[in-house]
Formats: structure tokens, sequence, C-alpha cells
């Protein structure tokens, strides 16, 4: 007897954990999620094995590619039931006329996620830019971060996206780092934690999911996985006190997805050369065992050269859903996957148990999202909706808030409007908007940089240091001719260095005779008009440094000043 009921407590359990999602709405009674898993057994039991499988792989949907690659996104919507898609770059209204069409042609609605870690800029160019995670790391009060977050998710609603890939979790603590960087609220895991846990709960507070990413860490590493399998040598103590941290805390507040990383981590993976992504030890050991996580867990897109390079499309999912992924992104290779997953259950390598905890999940997580059925969205006027005033007082609020001045000795700030001031602009980007803003308010100069010696001495002189932030991905570092001029300039004159990029670019820059240091985090128009507002004293100033840039200018360090007549 005993036995018997041991054996139905287990089964008990066995259920309940099928039926659990870690994100949940808020305010949900016992009632709805009655009704919940009510819907998610029935719907389970209505699917057959070839459509229970086809809910595991996400496909990208690039509307810039041609007719013959969305025809073979349709077809695989069509034949292989797929529980999702990831939209990619670039025409918005495209994008929601294909979404409205394969919704209404797929039986189960589909998952609809995209990176928009900035806002839909990310994969729609006609969408206004948010700022990156590292100026959003500058930012004291992190409520500001949540308003932001909320209209981003209402904007992937307003395109019927219901995955955010956001927020990035990593502690960038390698300035050298070619593919996170901007990417990462910082270098320190409390400022991540704070920041992340912010920004997710303005997308799962607008019921949209977030995914933190990318698990076990991608904050120290110098190589793109987009190209090859990057490295993380930490020992086990330092991946838990700084990589892991920020995923076990976000976990333990109900955030819906974990994106895995392809990187090779010797301390959590004992076969060398073993991916994240495709790690079992990593993924079902640690991830869902260890840390008993409940939500969704993804993979990174499986066409990055980190596993690309290494396994063969179709090989790589069977790989991933036996590690303990339970969605497949950006797959290449659905037909070939769902064929040697259902081999690997007719090998008794894989239950059928296993295809049921992840299926109800991404069911459950489809209800609680509600996508039991799917509204049409109206492509018409899709980019202003996307790019307003709205957005635009948002995102002037963020950079605002995050301009950081680190030093300002001989009190120049804020600019008096009684005084001229001189701009240099220095670097390769454009710089015109924060001039123009300047001179709505005091007298500025522009000087190009050839022009330097005809500064009358002892001049108060704004140096800019404009770098292109076209992509997140830019160099940061600043040229030896740059530095000469600075050093030169701040022999002669009151220098206000301002800039208008990585706050890294400070790295080997000696400031001990510049007077005034102000760091804006990105060059555009947004960030621009937000430094402008911030040097004459219209806005106060409050941000942080984020990141560790060297000894000297370490993560934290900033002033407050408040705005004039403040």
């Amino acid at each position: 007897m005993y036995k018997i009921f041991l054996s139905f407590i287990t089964l008990i359990t066995v259920c309940s954990a099928t039926l659990s999602a870690q994100y949940r709405p808020k305010h949900l009674t016992a009632a709805e999620e009655k009704k919940a898993a009510d819907w998610v057994s029935a719907t389970y039991n209505s699917l057959s094995q070839d459509e229970k499988l086809g809910q595991l792989f996400i496909v990208a949907l690039y509307t810039n590619k041609g007719d013959e690659h969305i025809t073979g996104v349709r077809n695989l919507v069509l034949s292989e039931k797929i529980g999702g898609l990831i939209l990619m770059q670039d025409d918005a209204e495209k994008h929601i006329k294909l979404v409205n069409e394969f919704q209404s042609k797929s039986r189960i609605p589909m998952m609809i996620g995209m990176d928009a870690e900035w806002g839909l800029f990310q994969r729609i160019a006609a969408a206004h830019k948010f700022p990156w995670a590292m100026t959003l790391g500058a930012i004291q009060d992190k409520r500001l971060i949540t308003e932001m977050a909320g209209q981003i998710a209402a904007d992937a609603k307003r395109m019927g996206v219901n995955w955010d890939f956001a927020p990035v979790v990593d502690v960038n603590t390698n300035p050298n780092n070619p593919i996170i960087g901007n990417r990462s609220f910082g270098s320190e895991v409390n400022n991540v934690v704070k920041s992340a846990t912010a920004y997710s709960k303005g997308l799962q507070d607008s019921n949209v999911l977030a995914a933190i990413k990318h698990f076990p860490g991608h904050g120290d590493t110098d190589t793109d996985s987009h190209l090859d399998l990057p490295v993380v040598s930490h020992n086990l103590q330092r991946l838990n006190d700084v990589e892991l941290a920020p995923f076990k805390a976000l976990m333990d507040q109900g955030i819906g997805g974990v994106m895995v990383a392809h990187l090779y981590v010797p301390a959590l993976e004992k076969e060398k050369g073993i991916p994240a992504s495709v790690s079992k030890s990593i993924i079902t050991g640690l991830l869902k065992e260890k840390y008993g996580y409940k939500g969704l867990i993804i993979t990174d897109a499986l066409n990055m050269g980190a596993v690309a390079k290494r396994y063969k499309p179709g090989e790589l999912d069977a790989l991933a859903f036996k590690a303990g992924n339970d969605i497949m992104l950006f797959s290449e290779g659905v037909k070939e996957g769902k064929r040697l997953i259902q081999e690997a259950i007719d090998r008794n390598e894989i239950s059928q148990d296993r295809v049921e905890e992840s299926v109800k999940k991404i069911l459950l997580t489809k209800y609680y999202l509600g996508l039991t059925k799917y509204d049409a969205r109206n492509p018409v006027n899709i980019n202003t909706d996307l790019n307003n005033n709205v957005h635009k007082e948002i995102v002037q609020k963020m950079y605002a808030n995050a301009v950081t001045l680190l030093k300002d000795n001989q009190k120049l700030l804020p600019l008096n409007c009684k005084e001229t001031y001189y701009y240099v602009a220095l670097e390769e980007a454009p710089y015109q908007t924060v001039v123009n803003q300047l001179n709505l308010n005091i007298t500025v100069i522009l000087k190009k940089p050839s022009e330097i010696a005809s500064i009358p001495a002892n001049s108060k002189v704004i140096v800019g240091l404009h770098k292109d932030n076209s992509t997140a991905y830019k160099p940061y570092k600043i040229s030896a001719g740059s530095k000469k001029m600075i050093a030169g300039l701040a022999k002669d004159h009151q220098v206000i260095l301002s800039v208008f990029g990585s706050a890294y670019a400070l790295q080997d820059l000696d400031l001990s005779e510049i007077a005034t240091v102000l760091v804006a985090y990105e060059n555009n128009d947004d960030s621009m008009v937000a430094a402008a507002g911030a040097l004459v004293g219209k806005t106060a100033i409050s941000g942080r440094l984020p990141v560790l840039v060297n000894q000297k200018l370490k993560a934290g360090a900033g002033m407050d000043l408040p705005a004039r007549g403040k």
C-alpha cells in the first residue's frame, strides 16, 4: 500500500511539473489556473506526435530575402506545424501581413519572437531606437527602465510579437568582448540584476514574455559566437559569483524564458568542446535540476557559427532537445530534427514524458499570453505607431537620466549663457545635432580639428568624441590623433570632454588635465539632445558608470548635478 501511495504521489508530481510555467500573469486566480491546465491537457491530447514535435521549433522569417524564402517558411508552417517564428529584418507592414496569414493557418497559434533589446528598431529600421543596455545601466532610477520596456512591449504587441528575446543579463567584465559590450547593463552583478529585473517587469507586466540571455554567461568572452565557439574558462566559484548570479536572481522572479548560449564552459561541462546549448550537464543538470527552473528554455540561434560549424541541421536540433532545451530557435533543419528526435524516442534515448514536459510548458505559456486564438493585426500606419512623439519623450528621458558626470573640477557646468564656447568634434560620427541644441541656449562656435590653433587662449572648449554607433558592435577606441589633440587643447584651454560613445573609450585617455568629463554613452540625435540639456543645466545629471573602465574610473563613478535653479 505504501508503494502504491508513493507511486501516486510521484505521478501527481510529474503531472504538475508538466503543467508548470515560470511565467504567470499577475493576479491569476485558482479558477483561471485550472482553466489553463484543462486547456493545455485537452490541446496536448488532441495533437498528433508530429504536431507535438512541431511545437519545439521556431524558425526565422525575413521580409528582405525574397519570395522563395517566404514560401519556404510558409511550407514549414503548413507541413511541419512549427511552434513559432522569430521576426528578422525589415518591413513591419509586410511582417504583420505574413504573421496574420501564418497564424490563421496554424492550428495552435504560434509564438512570435523578436530580438528587441533596444526596441523593435533592432530589426525594424523604421521604428524608434531605444537606448542600449549599457546606457540603461547608468540610470539610477530603475523604474524608468520598466516604463521604457512597457513601451517596447506595446510596440511588440502592435506587431503581433509576444516574446522579446531580452534582456541580456551577461555581466560584461571584458572590455574587448566583440558581441556583448553595449548589450550588457554593465560589469557589476548587482546593477545588472536591478536593471534586468526592471526591464523584464516592463515586458511581462504587459503580457510580453522575456528571455534572459545568454546562459550561463557570455560577458567575459573575446570571441563572437556568431562566428566560432567562445570559451569561458573561469572556475566554479567565479561562475557562481559573477556569470551565473544574474540568471539565478532573475529566475527566482518568474522570468518566462532562458536562452542558452553557444559557449564552452569547462567548469560546467567535462566533455571537451561541447557548447552549453547542447550540454545536458548545463541545461538539465544545472538549469533544470539544480536551479529548479520551470520556464521555457530556448537555444540561441542555431545558425550561429559556434554550433553550425560543428553539427548538421537537424542533428543539432536533436542534440539540443536531448540536452534539455524546450525550443530550438532559428532552426534550419526542422523536418530532420523531428525525425531524429522521434528516432531517439523510439530507441528510449529520449522519453515521451520529456516531449510532454516541453510541449505542455509551451502550450501553457501560450495560454497565459492569450494565444488560445490569434487576433489579426492591422498593418496600416504601423511605422508611425512604432516611431512617434511618445517614443521620443521616453527615449529622451532615458538618455537624460543616463548622462554621467565624472569630473567637474573647475565647476564649468552648467554652461554659462553669457560666455562663448568653442566646439571641437573628434572621431568619425555626426555631431551637428549637439551643436545646434547648445546654440539654442548659449553661444557656441564650431571649430574643425584643423582650426584648433585659431581658438583664443584660455577659452572654454567643448570637445565631443563622436563614435560611430550605427550598430552596437562598432569599435569604441579613440584614435591616437584625437588623444593628441585633446592633450594639446587641455594645455591651453579649459576643456569640457563629452563622450558620445562607450565609456570604455576613456580606458587609456589621460584625463588629469581635463577640467570636465561627461559620458553620454551613444552618438545619435536623442543622446545629443539629452547631453546638450545636461550641459546647459536644463536637466539634472545623475548617471553612474555601469562598467569598470580602468582603476581610476570604476563602476559606480559619477556625481550629481542639479538642474539650473534647482
